[in-house]
């Protein structure tokens, strides 16, 4: 019997806003926020310096960006506390001045990693040709509106364009196919002027991330050169490189999506940063003496997206019991400000499981990081072990982090405790566990996540015979080539998983269409070796498979294709589609009845 909880599917869909991309100013604050009850359309939230909240993006706009598909920060503040915006239906520019007035022209083109100077909107253009080809710039776009002006293209991608404080220089970042951010990239200066350019910094080898100028010369930037993206200082023409702060830990996430500020300068020099392994820590750093100090804060983790300013810094934290929020820090006073929490009302702290982070062995000796999060309920007694899921993020090269996540409460308070991996291949622990997945996908982390099991297992946290195994996106690929490959799972669920790699590269979105090469490597012999579909016969477990029907990233085939195959085999497996959604569910009601069908398959596996 599953352990009576007040935590229901209804409060888990509605309540998560999905706070995001925190601008400030003038003692000003903006955000973004999901609405899930609106179909999940993101809105623009406003604090103004009396403490004032308000919502600046009426419905049916919808402020968000499908470059590279991820997407990414989706607006940007003018001096005048003005908003430029991108519109999600129609991809154009628009400027928030009473009511929104369009600055580019009706043209498909995509917009993101905004900046605005001297009434200027600089950022990264993407523009879909008529023969599939997708060609990206940087550009400038007046605000009183007109044709872009184009300053760099010829690259496969660019990110984070920077403007020196005289206005003479350009910084950015750019990579080219087959390479991910994370790869390498190169940081590179353009003199306005003449158009002249030149690399500063990076390589094939080296992922160079978030330059932002320190004075006219000078520039600050993230690089992994060291096998961690670090801090470092060095002058626009590439000499004098300086580690800020070397050290075993992570100033940065990859760049999955455009305009994270992983750190700012403040108002007297120092910067704010955030740093650690799995978590980030936020920190203040002199880069003078090379002094880091973290922040006396009472939460326990932050978004690589922060907002400066003069002595305030803004971002958003969260905590084991202490949902998403903006906040804002004062760095003179020390006073912790949270402007805005992404759950407005939580369920008695009792309910919420207190993660906590683990290592295990994995095959040949791997270690494996994870966070566990037992079952947490008051009105039970626990004894012995019980039902448990391993969670399984997507990306592949992402990670989980120990946030308070009422999803993983629902099922916690239940009684079915939670274990989200970070296998090998993932983010936040250097590149060398990075680079563990490399040509290994649908092996290293597929072992990893078995090995997750065992653990469970061997430890006596959870019983041997009600495993199961849950993830999205590559975590759906993990999920179902797990249990092809291992019988430890008692079932597997799947949100919107790849299942076979010669139709995904065939058909996803130009950002990953060469990210396979790093993952698999070229050679089409090796797909049936690791593919879940190729492999289906060795499915043993029964399966849940939830799939969005408008999917431009996973198409609905890679989820239908599986469920056939496991039909045709009389392996037990229901295949839920919904209409309207894409990567990632978004409305509430989606989010709700998914859940349902989640927790009423454990209840059948594990009953």
């Amino acid at each position: 019997m599953p352990w009576p909880s007040p935590i229901s599917t209804t409060d888990v869909a509605r309540a998560a806003l999905r706070l995001g991309w925190p601008s400030a100013q003038s003692g000003q604050v903006w955000w973004t926020e999901d609405r899930p009850d609106e179909g999940g359309r993101t809105t623009i939230m406003h604090r103004a310096a009396d403490g004032a909240r308000s919502e600046l993006l009426p419905a049916p706009w919808n402020a968000r960006t499908r470059v590279h598909e991820y997407g990414g920060r989706p607006y940007a503040v003018t001096a005048d506390d003005l908003i430029v915006f991108t519109h999600q239906p129609d991809q154009r520019l628009y400027l928030l001045d009473g009511e929104p007035r369009p600055l580019t022209p009706d043209d498909g083109a995509r917009y993101a990693d905004l900046l605005v100077r001297d009434d200027q909107v600089w950022c990264v253009r993407e523009r879909h040709t008529g023969d599939g080809k997708v060609v990206r710039a940087i550009v400038s776009v007046p605000l009183e509106g007109g044709d872009p002006r184009e300053w760099v293209t010829g690259a496969d991608f660019y990110a984070a364009p920077a403007l020196s404080p005289d206005g003479r220089h350009l910084a950015y970042i750019c990579w080219n196919h087959p390479r991910m951010p994370w790869n390498g990239t190169e940081l590179r200066v353009l003199r306005l002027e003449d158009g002249s350019s030149w690399t500063v910094k990076g390589g094939s080898s080296e992922s160079v991330l978030s330059p932002q100028w320190k004075d006219d010369q000078t520039l600050y930037l993230v690089s992994d050169w060291s096998g961690w993206w670090n801090l470092y200082q060095i002058t626009m023409y590439g000499t004098s490189a300086q580690a800020l702060f070397p050290a075993e830990e992570e100033f940065a996430w990859p760049l999955w999506v455009l305009g994270g500020r992983p750190y700012l300068p403040l108002g007297d020099g120092r910067l704010a940063v955030v740093h650690g392994r799995g978590d980030l820590r936020l920190a203040l750093l002199d880069p003078d003496s090379g002094e880091l100090t973290d922040l006396d804060v009472p939460y326990d983790g932050w978004e690589p997206k922060l907002a400066a300013d003069g002595t305030s810094v803004i971002g958003l934290g969260y905590g084991g019991a202490v949902p998403r929020s903006v906040v804002r820090i004062d760095t003179v006073t020390g006073r912790v400000e949270a402007l805005r929490r992404g759950i407005d009302e939580l369920p008695d702290i009792a309910y919420l499981p207190k993660a906590r982070a683990v290592e295990f062995q994995g095959r040949f000796g791997r270690h494996v990081h994870g966070f566990l999060y037992p079952p947490a309920n008051p009105e039970v007694r626990q004894e012995g072990s019980t039902p448990y899921v391993v969670f399984v993020h997507g990306g592949p090269t992402g990670h989980a982090q120990s946030e308070l996540d009422l999803e993983k409460a629902f099922f916690t308070s239940r009684g079915i405790g939670v274990l989200d991996v970070n296998y090998g291949g993932s983010s936040a622990y250097g590149r060398a566990y990075r680079d563990r997945l490399k040509g290994q996908w649908g092996v290293v982390d597929v072992e990893d996540t078995v090995a997750a099991a065992e653990w469970l297992a061997a430890e006596g946290l959870a019983d041997p015979a009600k495993i199961a195994v849950r993830g999205g996106s590559a975590g759906g690929w993990t999920v179902m080539a797990a249990c092809c490959r291992s019988d430890v799972f008692a079932g597997g669920v799947s949100y919107y998983g790849v299942s076979a790699l010669a139709p995904l590269i065939a058909h996803t979105h130009d950002f990953e269409s060469r990210y396979m090469e790093w993952l698999v490597g070229a050679d089409e012999s090796v797909y049936a070796e690791r593919e879940p579909l190729a492999l289906v016969s060795g499915v043993s477990c029964p399966m849940l498979l939830l799939q969005g029907l408008e999917d431009p990233i996973v198409p609905p085939e890679q989820s239908s294709a599986f469920a056939d195959a496991l039909l045709e085999r009389g392996i037990a497996c229901t295949y839920l589609a919904f209409e309207g959604e894409s990567h990632g569910f978004r409305r509430a009601e989606t989010r709700t009845t998914a859940l349902a069908a989640e927790l009423a398959f454990y209840q059948q596996i594990f009953s």
